[in-house]
């Protein structure tokens, strides 16, 4: 469904991923994991239309998207949940779906939001809150079903577990699981490396820009010399 070949990108001169060539499957959940400034953010960012094109291409159901800007990646079906949330905290929380449904017909917000609503009724609840009120794991539902609203193929999600309590860091994995079900391709950026190979089909590793190793997470869970040096965690 989204094919990356030999890209290069970064910031301005600085490049941030060397040459990764990667292959998602329709339907799967794909994890890209690796240590700290390894790329990870780099790499979707890129995918978004968000950082600069070194080199190579993005395809995206047999489309070439590498230089479309970010408002028609996300016509074509992609979605982010971007790292740290980066909510509208001042606005409520059904503002904030609102927001996240501007690129389709108005006809369709109820419908979205209803879906999203199903899947984290927690929202439902809250929805004439401020986000900025929210808890943690609040916040990072909402920020998940914001990028639900646009009715995604594809969604690409940044350190879902980054600050969560474990309770929610269940619920939001659990979420992750649904809209696999559900027919969504899921493309994670994770540091919960054990969560992460519970839920992946697929998993590539990066380290310093570049792929030291791509396979699948049940191979992955058997190779603890890989975790261990690339992300310094026994798996």
């Amino acid at each position: 469904m989204l094919k990356l070949e030999k890209l290069s990108c970064g910031y301005g001169p600085m490049r941030a991923v060397e040459e990764l060539s990667l292959d998602v499957a329709k339907g799967s959940l794909f994890a890209l994991l690796g240590p700290n400034g390894a790329g990870k953010t780099s790499t979707i960012m890129a995918i978004m239309g968000h950082v600069d094109i070194h080199g190579g291409s993005i395809s995206f159901e047999g489309t070439e998207i590498t230089r479309k800007p970010a408002v028609e990646r996300v016509k074509y079906g992609l979605a982010l949940v971007p790292e740290g949330r980066l909510l509208f905290p001042d606005l409520t929380v059904l503002e904030n779906l609102t927001v996240g449904g501007y690129a389709l017909p108005s006809s369709a917000e109820e419908a979205n939001r209803e879906k999203v609503f199903e899947l984290f009724p927690r929202l439902g609840e809250r929805q004439s809150l401020w986000a900025g009120s929210l808890s943690g794991g609040e916040q990072q539902m909402l920020a998940l079903g914001r990028a639900l609203m646009a009715k995604p193929k594809f969604l690409l999600v940044d350190e879902l577990s980054l600050g969560l309590m474990p309770k929610m860091v269940d619920i939001c994995f659990e979420a992750l699981q649904t809209l696999k079900r559900q027919g969504i391709t899921i493309l994670l950026v994770e540091q919960n490396t054990s969560r992460a190979l519970e839920v992946a089909d697929e998993v590539c590793v990066l380290a310093s820009g570049k792929s030291v190793y791509r396979g699948s997470a049940q191979e992955a869970r058997q190779n603890a010399d890989l975790f261990e040096t690339y992300l310094g965690v026994s798996c």
